[in-house]
């Protein structure tokens, strides 16, 4: 089974916690604050994989998670890294942020690692909080909590030429007379359900790609029919051929044929619509009138494009198309097709700063990341821990913020899963 789109959710390893330990050794009467750090979480990579071409695999297993990090110890002793986990995927796999569309990775080459989640930072032991007026601090600080996504994967045939056209116009034909791949052949539509690569041999003894596209239909840029399938594999080639019958045998008009399919490929993506294409004119062998292919030619001459006419049957002009093919290749540069300005480094430290205040009824309530990070390293029965708490409070702004929100003595403030009295 062919499978070239899927959903799945990753998560990145939980950091693992500081420890609050003290140095306890014989003739040492005060020893000092010795808790090591804890270990961080383990990253998230997706891997290209020369062996596998689908994405068959994640279809069961839609859940994905690094390990974890170690806690810390006494002694100074910090806690053992999370594992990393590779996720081996295809060539041609581009990796999605489900939530926003934002691409995070296009694993277009061999060998290909990505890195696309990291692991949450471990957290700090309490001898880092040690100072001159606070010798024995009795409080270490959390892990940060590895990141969970869905993920979208998207299978793109990396293909220097795709072949387009309305279903049953002679692609897959052309594809098996120039290639050794063997897609099916019958004269009903939708024939093709998924796409067909083959390599092409030329004379001078280069080869290049070919990928016969699932068909499209009117509405494929919305889905309709195996739309989205077929664009989404056209995205990946650097030339189109534009397949499209003249024998005049389904009744079809080659002109509203073109006009259609570039209205699909434009309401797309507008730079899938500029890619270099040229016209093949089809089935010339079962042409009865030539009317057809003059007007065909009329439009290819008004929008300033070549025109080539075959018999995939007869293999009439397949080689000379071929030829030509292969000198046009030679002028057009290998680039990638997702651009740099799309592409999104997703990091948990995109988020380690955010907090947020608001109030609802009597309460005010304050929530982020940050403030997570905070309570996770407070110890509420400790004096110098609340100090601590106090003044990193003011110094994030949260103070300044619930008086702006109208805080007064007495009312009370929610931090994560604490409930506290508000005093000036």
């Amino acid at each position: 089974m062919f499978t070239d789109y899927t959903k799945i959710i990753i998560k990145s390893g939980d950091g693992g916690n500081g420890a609050a330990t003290f140095r306890r050794e014989k003739y040492v009467a005060a020893g000092g604050p010795d808790g090591g750090d804890g270990g961080k979480g383990g990253d998230i990579y997706f891997q290209v994989d020369k062996d596998k071409n689908t994405l068959i695999h994640f279809r069961y297993n839609k859940r994905f998670k690094a390990g974890n990090g170690e806690n810390g110890s006494g002694n100074r002793c910090n806690g053992k890294y999370g594992q990393d986990l590779y996720i081996k995927v295809p060539i041609g796999t581009v990796v999605k942020d489900a939530e926003n569309g934002k691409i995070l990775a296009d694993l277009s080459e061999p060998n290909q690692t990505e890195l696309i989640l990291k692991g949450g930072r471990g957290g700090r032991g309490n001898s880092h909080f040690a100072t001159s007026t606070r010798q024995a601090p009795r409080f270490s600080e959390d892990g940060d909590k590895g990141e969970e996504k869905e993920i979208i994967l998207e299978l793109k045939s990396l293909a220097d030429v795709g072949l387009l056209g309305f279903p049953n116009v002679g692609k897959s034909t052309f594809l098996s007379k120039v290639t050794e791949a063997r897609p099916k052949i019958a004269n009903y539509h939708f024939t093709t359900l998924e796409p067909n690569l083959g390599v092409v041999k030329t004379k001078d003894g280069s080869g290049f790609v070919i990928a016969d596209i699932p068909g499209i239909i009117e509405g494929a840029s919305k889905g309709v029919g195996l739309g989205l399938t077929f664009l989404r594999h056209v995205e990946r080639t650097r030339l189109l051929l534009h397949f499209i019958d003249v024998s005049g045998q389904e009744g079809r008009n080659p002109v509203e044929d073109f006009y259609t399919i570039n209205k699909e490929l434009k309401q797309y993506s507008e730079k899938l619509s500029k890619r270099k294409q040229i016209i093949v004119a089809t089935k010339i062998d079962a042409m009865q009138d030539e009317t057809p292919y003059k007007e065909l030619e009329k439009l290819a001459k008004k929008e300033k494009l070549e025109i080539y006419k075959i018999s995939a049957a007869t293999g009439e002009g397949v080689q000379e198309l071929i030829d030509h093919v292969s000198k046009v290749l030679k002028t057009l540069p290998k680039e990638s097709i997702i651009d740099e300005s799309e592409k999104m480094v997703y990091t948990l430290e995109d988020k380690k700063n955010e907090w947020t205040a608001r109030k609802e009824g009597n309460k005010f309530i304050v929530e982020g990341r940050a403030v997570d990070r905070l309570m996770g390293r407070i110890n509420i029965e400790d004096n110098e821990s609340m100090y601590y708490f106090h003044k990193v409070l003011s110094q994030m702004g949260v103070d300044d913020k619930l008086r702006e929100l109208g805080v007064k003595d007495g009312d009370t403030v929610l931090i994560s899963d604490w409930e506290l009295e508000w005093e000036n």
